[in-house]
């Protein structure tokens, strides 16, 4: 009875009352994070290409943005995105300046994910589709893209269920986000254990179904689901003229 006794007394927030400040949190935690994985995939693809061109002039610039946002602490840069630039005369918005935060940081770790799938992609079929007469642009969205997208995917969806974990870091600049919800919800009922124990729940109740259906995606894509839409037409009809004899495998 004291076991169960002690156990019941953690639980005593109403969390009825404060329903609608995790849902406002939560969607709030959910807009930084599609948001910031849009920036963050966008910038990281131009610094992964950049880091492949042969120019040493276009290298170097991403190379150096690249080891920088790898080595500074993102609470670091939250702290100089909300803090530092006002006193240069830049202000930002919440949302804008948690939003930038993300983006330079996580299109570093994503530039070197995407460099290193693109630099995956056999020589050999660059080679080939320039024989067949494809410019280097059809090339690259036609032929190595694809490839590439496969190769990153494993460091990809790692780097998106991070990015919602580490959103709980704008609590800093009180972002209204899940995190700051927790916060002050523990500040008006002081009972800390229970609220952060309840939000912690509700990150893991995120971010573990997200980590499973990008790995469910991630296996059929390895297993030769087509990634388009026109692309799972064009192979269902050749399998099904296949099946009715109209042509030859």
């Amino acid at each position: 009875m004291t076991a169960l006794s002690s156990f019941t007394d953690v639980f005593q927030v109403p969390w009825n009352d404060y329903v609608g400040s995790i849902a406002g949190g939560l969607l709030r935690t959910l807009g930084y994070t599609v948001a910031s994985f849009i920036g963050a995939t966008i910038l990281g693809l131009a610094l992964a290409l950049m880091r492949l061109n042969r120019l040493r002039l276009v290298r170097v610039p991403a190379a150096f943005y690249t080891e920088l946002f790898k080595n500074v602490p993102l609470l670091a840069i939250i702290f100089l995105t909300y803090f530092g630039l006002p006193s240069v005369g830049i202000r930002l918005e919440v949302f804008e300046a948690g939003v930038l935060s993300l983006v330079l940081f996580y299109a570093a770790y994503l530039s070197e994910i995407f460099r290193a799938a693109i630099a995956g992609v056999h020589q050999g079929q660059q080679e080939a589709s320039q024989a067949l007469g494809l410019g280097r642009g059809k090339t690259f969205t036609h032929v190595v893209l694809p490839q590439a997208v496969r190769l990153a995917l494993p460091g990809t969806n790692t780097m998106f269920v991070d990015l919602i974990k580490s959103t709980s870091l704008l609590v800093t600049i009180s972002a209204a986000e899940l995190m700051t919800q927790a916060q002050l919800i523990a500040s008006e009922t002081f009972r800390a254990l229970e609220v952060y124990l309840v939000i912690s729940t509700a990150y893991f109740a995120i971010c573990y179904p997200v980590s499973q259906c990008l790995l469910l995606l991630e296996r059929k894509i390895h297993g030769g689901v087509p990634l388009s839409l026109a692309r799972r037409r064009r192979l269902k009809l050749a399998r099904t003229y296949l099946a009715e004899g109209k042509i030859r495998p």
